[in-house]
């Protein structure tokens, strides 16, 4: 049976300006596209702990599955939690089933009929999509613009304010000042909520996030963190107080309709934690790649074209989804794993190459990506107006 009409029209359109996207095919490429920071989902070492904690333990999944309400609440989330909130230095971590039901049970349950929330043009569709499906107004302010957020608190006098962001933003890898978000939200008594996904593993001592990194914690309403990037595993966390933790046991309809995580994959959770709290050497060489990255991108003249980033993701803006494409193309024929954003998951105009770097990539690879990328515009600009092109970009 074909599709709708007005479905079939949607992806044609995505065709002919080159947004469309198939599913990847692996065949061994350089990693430059994963969210995997420092290889903890290919870790031979948590594997085997997973496995060896769960038999010594005697820990295996009896009876009946359901929600955490129900009968799914087994011995090893209270382990696994507290560990978390102890390793994130909070009172409360709330296991979720994944970064789906983080966004959309924590905002659904939380902002109400009279609420606002206020949010950061960039932050993640998952964020805008428990947004969308809370009771409250919500209102998008620019991209890391604190006097633009000040004008909606401004409006809103009386009024229980939610002001979301990212530590970290997926998609180009930069950071909010979050000491001033911190200030305006103490100013005007609002709740500051950080999705801290893309800072997990690549920010503090013990890769535990740029929140912590900074000592914010504790002027923090919340955290919401995936654990699908730096941790390589699945599910996700909600961190803050304990009153809040037993507001969302109660409230949030994802938590309370979902069937609870395998006592396995709680494991795993717990387990990679365990490694993260050790795991110095790989976040040691993630961080000197970050700086290499840098400072190569600069000695080939590419820093106009990239957004600012000293985490993990560096995003290069290109103008047009035929270019674009184009390099990702020629990139991916070269042996590299690289992904490509088109309009309209950006504006157009803004479609851009977005690069991920982990603690497994060699410098030799990021010198080479980078000066293929570098050639990739001479020749894009006949090889000989470099400047001119990258001050179209910026």
């Amino acid at each position: 049976m074909k599709l709708p009409e007005n479905l079939n029209q949607k992806l044609e359109n995505y065709k002919q300006c080159n947004s469309f996207q198939k599913l990847p095919v692996f065949n061994n490429p350089v990693d430059f596209a994963s969210d995997d920071y420092i290889g903890f989902s290919k870790s031979e070492i948590i594997f085997k702990h997973v496995h060896a904690y769960l038999v010594e333990n005697e820990i295996f999944q009896n009876g009946a599955t359901g929600s955490r309400l129900i009968s799914g609440n087994h011995s090893l989330y209270q382990i696994a939690e507290n560990f978390i909130a102890d390793f994130h230095e909070v009172e409360a971590a709330l296991i979720v089933n994944s970064d789906y039901d983080a966004s959309v049970g924590f905002f659904e349950a939380l902002a109400q009929e009279n609420d606002v929330i206020l949010y950061d043009e960039l932050c993640h569709a998952l964020i805008k999509d428990g947004i969308e499906m809370s009771k409250a107004k919500s209102f998008q302010f620019i991209h890391n613009d604190a006097e633009d957020l000040e004008q909606f608190i401004l409006k809103f006098p009386n009024t229980n304010i939610y002001i979301v962001t990212e530590s970290v933003f997926s998609l180009d890898g930069d950071s909010p000042n979050l000491e001033e978000l911190i200030k305006l939200s103490e100013k005007y008594n609002c709740y500051l909520i950080v999705e801290e996904s893309s800072a997990l593993g690549v920010f503090g001592e013990k890769g535990e996030g740029l929140i912590q990194y900074l000592q914010l914690h504790n002027s923090v309403f919340a955290r919401i963190i995936s654990f699908g990037k730096g941790l390589g595993c699945y599910g996700s966390v909600i961190l803050g107080s304990e009153e809040l933790k037993e507001y969302l046991v109660n409230f949030s309809e994802n938590l309370i309709q979902s069937t609870a995580l395998s006592p396995h994959s709680v494991a795993t959770i717990f387990t990679a934690y365990q490694q993260l709290k050790i795991e110095n050497e790989a976040i040691k060489e993630l961080r000197q790649n970050i700086v290499f990255f840098n400072q190569q991108k600069n000695l080939l003249g590419l820093k106009p074209m990239f957004v600012h980033s000293k985490s993990a993701i560096h995003s290069a803006i290109m103008p047009g989804c035929d270019t674009i494409k184009e390099l990702a193309e020629e990139l991916q024929n070269k042996g590299f794993d690289v992904q490509s954003i088109f309009s309209p998951l950006v504006p157009e105009g803004q479609e851009r190459l977005r690069l991920c770097l982990h603690s497994y990539n060699s410098q030799e690879e990021i010198s080479r990506i980078l000066e293929f990328i570098r050639n990739f515009i001479f020749y894009y600009t006949d090889k000989t107006d470099l400047n001119r092109f990258l001050q179209i970009i910026v």
